[in-house]
């Protein structure tokens, strides 16, 4: 299904996320030595957009979805999502995740987005009226500005390892 106009911005956010996602996916197992710099990747991430996003996603499309009964346990599994996700990226800010537990971020997170893409977005689109999602894709462009101004560059860029 084409994704509605109202949903576009939370889908490039989802798509920069997902980006964040294969880097590291590529780069495992992350060495010690570049550790702290994906660590550092991740915060300013969600310092910079995912913060806004979750937020923009809890005050306005998962009430939106909740409207309707079919979507509530799905919309209940990605608030669920947001806690564990926080709780990765605090520790991110903390400097506390191993590389596993780094690898295994970007798993729930890519994984996360994949079920917003595919089944609550889909869902949204299917169930709302075009002037319902218009109005929601207005809150939601608001709600999403303060992201959209931030420019975001990695402190210092983890390395990449070759694949062989």
């Amino acid at each position: 299904m084409l994704r509605d106009k109202s949903l576009i911005p939370l889908s490039h956010q989802h798509q920069r996320a997902l980006a964040l996602c294969v880097r590291i996916d590529r780069a495992s197992p992350v060495s010690q030595a570049d550790l702290s710099a994906w660590q550092a990747e991740v915060t300013q991430h969600f310092q910079s957009e995912i913060r806004i996003h979750f937020a923009a996603e809890e005050q306005i499309l998962f009430p939106a979805a909740n409207k309707f009964e079919q979507l509530n346990p799905l919309v209940g599994e990605l608030l669920a999502d947001h806690d564990v996700l926080r709780e990765y990226f605090t520790q991110a800010e903390a400097r506390q995740l191993s590389a596993k537990s780094l690898l295994h971020f970007a798993q729930r997170l890519s994984a996360h987005i994949r079920k917003e893409e595919r089944q609550l977005f889909e869902g949204v689109q299917r169930l709302m009226s075009p002037n319902e999602l218009e109005l929601m894709g207005k809150s939601l462009e608001i709600a999403l500005k303060e992201a959209a101004q931030v420019c975001s560059l990695p402190i210092e860029a983890p390395k990449l390892r070759s694949r062989k």
